[in-house]
């Protein structure tokens, strides 16, 4: 297979994995006032459930796993997780009670944490610098994407069959994604090819192992620079809002409007997933083609990109209908996901090739932990404490309470623009001090880590 066939094709396969990665969670807050009826469940555990269960373990396993695909084979690690988290999804379906489920969900969560920083340093490896943004801008289609299926299918399955069910055909497919994963991907570290992105391969050349890198070498790195510290600053703020928010919106429309949840997951599934996917193609190309290598713009454009989303989601819960807020919904989307494919790829560029799963690792442990941990139960909790005040309306209330969060998300992005330039400095430093590893076929050809390689993967061939 040609390298440009095969990159397209592994971008594929990895957007497909993070569409059943992103299915359960979706489809969960949809169908999460049926689990509430059957169940009889206050809306602090239905927090519970949505929030710190899952995100605990998706979380803190996130680290050792992400440990494994710095130093080992990353399609491997790919595969198992995501049959472990495909079949704990059909599992949920199969829970007799509050605890049953939040046990499935805790495997859900460990299976799940193996999919973004996994997938992320493989893109890295196969696109250069200037590539980056619209490679992950394609990548993260696979959220957007998975909104459109979770909502659709399991809003009109769970209202025809139940929620049980709907679990079971959001979960199976994705044991057979996982053997497709296994047999058709290839892990570039043992592969012979010459140490250029996106080049031919050479039958007599090949990459060998970087020495691996300790635990306090690694957090020692990510510390000393500025820019990921304001980066996982974002993540963790952006989470604890835009989850919370969005694990309670369906109920919010349920209860306010009175809508089935076919009818609200047709909704989100036009408003949040065709939206998300022209936010995040356009942004990603955006990037690439008007600020390739310039990352400090691209933030930038992402912290004012922020701004307008608080705004519009806030008039979301101030709409007079439904049809107009859907549609503020729609736009707002848009200007969210514009900022997935620059974001990542400036991360990937800020981090050297075997640290990049470790730090996204370590963004999603923060970001989860505080994000989706206690989002979606800080706004149950408000909910139920607003409601001797406001009745039906304490919801409506309590997600409004939250939008002017996303201001000070925009806040760390514009600080982490101020940054970029010092470090990436720093990157290029710290490339120039790898050693240089030779070929199997000896001196006659080898592969050098340069400092200043112009398209950031710090990789250059040498041959006589």
């Amino acid at each position: 297979m040609k390298v440009r066939s095969y990159r397209d094709y592994l971008l594929i396969i990895l957007l497909i994995a993070l569409v059943f990665n992103n299915l359960d969670r979706f489809a969960l807050g949809l169908v999460i006032q049926n689990i509430k009826h059957e169940f009889v469940l206050s809306d602090t555990q239905i927090g519970l459930l949505t929030g710190i269960a899952f995100a605990m373990f998706y979380s803190v396993m996130g680290i050792p796993i992400a440990r494994w695909a710095d130093r080992g084979n990353r399609v491997t690690i790919l595969s198992l997780t995501t049959a472990l988290w495909c079949g704990a999804v059909a599992l949920c379906g199969l829970a007799g009670s509050f605890v049953q489920l939040l046990l499935v969900r805790i495997g859900v969560g460990v299976g799940e944490a193996g999919c973004l920083p996994t997938a992320h340093s493989l893109i890295a490896d196969h696109f250069s610098r200037a590539e980056r943004p619209r490679a992950v801008g394609r990548y993260m289609l696979g959220g957007p994407l998975g909104m459109v299926v979770a909502y659709l299918l399991a809003g009109w399955i769970n209202e025809l069959y139940g929620w049980r069910i709907t679990f079971i055909v959001l979960g199976l497919p994705g044991l057979l994604l996982a053997l497709l994963i296994r047999v058709s991907l290839r892990e570039p570290r043992t592969e012979n090819r010459t140490a250029g992105v996106g080049l031919p391969a050479h039958p007599t050349m090949q990459i060998a192992a970087l020495a691996p890198l300790g635990f306090k070498e690694v957090y020692r790195f990510l510390w000393r620079n500025a820019t990921f510290r304001h980066l996982t600053l974002y993540f963790s703020v952006v989470a604890f809002f835009g989850y919370g928010i969005s694990q309670w919106k369906p109920a919010f429309f349920i209860r306010t409007y009175g809508l089935q949840t076919g009818e609200v997951g047709t909704w989100f599934a036009l408003c949040y997933g065709v939206a998300g996917i022209v936010g995040t193609y356009l942004g990603g190309a955006w990037a690439s083609r008007f600020a390739a290598d310039n990352e400090r713009l691209q933030l930038q454009a992402m912290a004012a990109a922020t701004c307008g989303f608080a705004v519009v989601s806030a008039c979301v819960y101030i709409a007079p209908n439904y049809y107009l807020a859907f549609a503020l919904m729609a736009f707002a989307s848009i200007g969210n996901a514009a900022v997935l494919g620059p974001l990542f790829a400036s991360i990937q560029t800020l981090i050297p090739e075997r640290m990049r799963a470790m730090a996204i690792a370590t963004i999603y442990l923060l970001a989860n932990l505080i994000g989706m941990g206690l989002g979606p139960l800080g706004v149950g909790a408000l909910s139920d404490a607003l409601a001797t005040h406001f009745g039906n309306d304490s919801l409506r209330v309590a997600l409004l309470a939250l939008c002017p969060g996303y201001f000070w998300a925009a806040l760390h992005l514009w600080n982490g623009s101020r940054t970029i330039g010092r470090d990436l400095a720093m990157m290029r430093e710290h490339r120039g001090g790898a050693a240089m590893v030779r070929a199997n076929d000896g001196p006659s050809g080898t592969v050098t880590m340069a400092p200043h390689a112009p398209d950031g993967s710090g990789l250059t061939t040498s041959r006589p």
